[in-house]
């Protein structure tokens, strides 16, 4: 994996004194469009004829980020970049298009974009193997006791106490149980396949009928969140971020689980009340629950960090490889097409 390579434009010789009273204008007309990317990623993007800015492999700040985007034509943007009026002002009136490496856009302000006839565009598809893998992953940690059991043989208790008694670290079973997928789309469908490998049956809450859930291999059983909340012995949630889904999962539908129940969320952090998720997980009125992403991200609930009944990664849903690479070339797709102003594949907000 490489990352992408800046293409620089060599000005041609000229007089000292042309030289140092030209120098600006020259170079704005020997440069291309410019692709400003604001984090390093795998893969390349890139564009005939255009300048490709990266931004830095860490943190960058608000000021940072808004002086990066100025002047750019196409903004690769990663989802916790905020692009608002704010952000639009700072890149200028050549700003064409907005393409987000991530499947979710809540991060983008769609209609302040349209307005000033900025295409949006996300990367669909590609992320969703990684991400109902690390569903998966993380079902299996919470329902195994995977990270607890990890700690203790790092702690070297295993080698000093012996061999543990029958009843130590027991877990969750799988074979039998039910799983419920909150939000029937891509990602939902993958993690409800993976499903059917461990023997358990499917039932999924949305705001309409998916009729391909219902359909074999996966004959999921389309339930309200509600009852499917009381019944489900794994909860994953799949629903992208909107004004409606903010705190979907909420403390009166916490308690509504099953004290045996998991919940996976590895969608976007606000659609489940986080304060609330603490003081169930504290109370043990729910079994675990396994995070990807967070309320506030990346301020991770201080309640979280104490509890062994949570397993919490990085917001890394699809930091798989290969996948992300792929988000790449789509991404690189999506900005050609805005240069040569054809229709974008990927594009959002209609």
């Amino acid at each position: 994996m490489g990352l992408h390579p800046v293409i620089a434009y060599a000005e041609p010789m000229q007089p000292n004194n042309e030289r140092r009273n030209n120098q600006e204008s020259n170079s704005e007309r020997n440069k291309g469009p410019l692709i400003v990317v604001t984090r390093q990623v795998p893969g390349t993007i890139e564009a005939v004829g255009a300048e490709v800015r990266i931004g830095p492999e860490g943190k960058l700040t608000r000021a940072e980020l808004l002086e990066l985007v100025r002047g750019a034509a196409v903004v690769v943007t990663m989802f916790h970049d905020k692009v608002d009026e704010e952000f639009l002002e700072a890149a200028g009136t050549g700003l064409r298009g907005v393409c987000n490496f991530a499947v979710g856009y809540d991060n983008i302000d769609v209609k302040a974009c349209a307005k000033r006839g900025v295409t949006v565009t996300n990367t669909p598809d590609a992320v969703t193997e990684g991400t109902a893998n690390i569903a998966w992953g993380l079902i299996l940690a919470v329902a195994r006791r995977i990270v607890e059991s990890d700690a203790y043989v790092r702690s070297g208790r295993f080698e000093m106490e012996g061999p543990l008694p029958i009843t130590g670290f027991l877990g969750m079973h799988t074979c039998g149980q039910s799983l419920l997928i909150v939000g029937a789309g891509r990602i939902g469908y993958a993690v409800a396949q993976r499903a059917l490998a461990f023997g358990m049956r499917v039932l999924y809450a949305a705001r309409s009928r998916h009729v391909e859930f219902e359909l074999s291999p996966v004959g999921a059983r389309r339930v309200e969140l509600d009852e499917g909340l009381a019944i489900a012995d794994v909860v994953s949630v799949h629903t992208p971020l909107t004004p409606q889904t903010r705190h979907l999962i909420d403390a009166r539908r916490l308690r509504l689980m099953r004290k045996t129940a998991i919940l996976i969320n590895t969608a976007r952090g606000p659609v489940v009340d986080e304060a609330a998720l603490v003081e169930a997980l504290r109370e043990r009125r729910m079994w675990g629950a396994g995070l990807d992403v967070f309320e506030n991200e990346p301020r991770v609930h201080p309640g979280l960090l104490e509890l062994r009944n949570a397993v919490l990664t990085p917001h890394i849903g699809s930091a798989e490889a290969h996948w992300r690479e792929v988000m790449s070339e789509m991404v690189s797709e999506n900005a050609r097409a805005i240069l040569e102003g054809r229709e974008a594949p990927n594009r959002v907000g209609g």
